[in-house]
């Protein structure tokens, strides 16, 4: 038995509680982890109130992602002992998650976790770092290098945001910050950010076309706030979208991309291929500055889990939330 949260539907709606778990619950699998570290997610705190249809079948545990060492396994890529990290495929909304004390997954999955990185780190890391990553690598393939000026990034102050601040001042790019707590700005100074931008100079209306103002951006809103980004890209501008904190609709025209030819880079960091999780996570050895990691990143305890997911649906949670589940390992 393990403590687990364990979202259930009856015909009052969906519940979240936590609870005590039987191993032989667990999903089928051919690696089993004893999970060390896992972490909440905005589509973490999404799947735990009910607010969008993110879990696909019931009962789930949560948790999009985590860390952990593995307990037993079938698969030749691991043995027992072997560190590992696991980010998206679903786990969360149709297998379940790492808000577990053990998880029983395809070794496909699982990412051997890199010298250098501690269980913790690479929670605090987490879904968030990676996709921030993955966006930067998005931005670099399309050519993006500092000599383009200043990278927005929308969301700046959360769990993406934070750390794609942090990678991209290491690379040596500005950064325009882009939030709706200004009251943040000396956090995200200390991150990198050269600039700090209101979100509401994005949420406006939409103009086709507006003055140039980045060669870059990454985003994790959508909705109006991509839109209006959109239209103030520079000629050949690119945008890496990767969430939807604001809408999944987008109220813009075709004009940015026929007129200035900018790129609109979509994102998925849950059925990324292996070969690009792996360069993520090099790069994140490489570039993440781990003193930044510790600033971005809360932690909260196992049962703190259901009480803090409606806050990071309302905006009040910054940078990455850690959850210890096993910490000792």
């Amino acid at each position: 038995m393990f403590d687990a949260i364990l979202i259930e539907k009856n015909d009052d709606g969906q519940t979240a509680a936590l609870c005590q778990v039987d191993e032989s619950s667990l999903p089928e699998g051919d690696v089993l982890v004893d999970i060390a570290w896992t972490t909440l997610n905005y589509k973490d705190a999404l799947a735990i109130t009910g607010t969008s249809p993110v879990v696909r079948s019931y009962p789930m545990v949560p948790g999009i992602d985590f860390t952990g060492v593995v307990a037993e396994s079938g698969h030749p890529d691991y043995r027992s002992g072997d560190r590992v990290v696991l980010n998206g495929w679903g786990i969360g909304e149709k297998h379940w998650g790492g808000l577990a004390g053990r998880a029983r997954v395809s070794g496909d999955w699982l990412v051997p976790l890199p010298e250098g990185i501690s269980l913790r780190q690479a929670a605090a890391i987490g879904t968030a770092g990676y996709t921030a990553m993955l966006c930067v690598m998005a931005l670099e393939r399309q050519g993006v290098t500092p000599a383009i000026g200043e990278v927005a990034v929308t969301g700046a102050a959360g769990g993406v945001g934070s750390v794609a601040t942090s990678l991209l001042a290491a690379k040596g790019f500005g950064v325009a910050a882009v939030t709706g707590r200004t009251s943040e700005e000396d956090y995200l100074r200390s991150l990198g950010a050269t600039s700090i931008v209101e979100r509401a100079e994005l949420t406006g209306e939409v103009r086709p076309l507006a003055r140039e103002r980045w060669g870059a951006a990454i985003d994790v809103a959508g909705g109006s706030v991509l839109a209006n980004l959109l239209s103030v890209m520079s000629y050949r501008g690119v945008v890496a979208c990767c969430g939807l904190a604001a809408g999944m609709d987008l109220p813009a025209t075709v004009a940015p991309f026929i007129l200035r030819g900018v790129t609109l880079a979509g994102i998925d960091s849950v059925m990324c291929p292996k070969t690009d999780r792996l360069e993520a996570w090099r790069q994140l050895t490489e570039y993440l500055d781990l003193t930044h990691l510790d600033a971005i990143t809360q932690e909260i305890p196992f049962e703190g889990v259901l009480d803090v997911a409606p806050k990071m649906l309302s905006g009040k949670v910054r940078g990455r939330v850690a959850v210890p589940v096993n910490s000792e390992l």
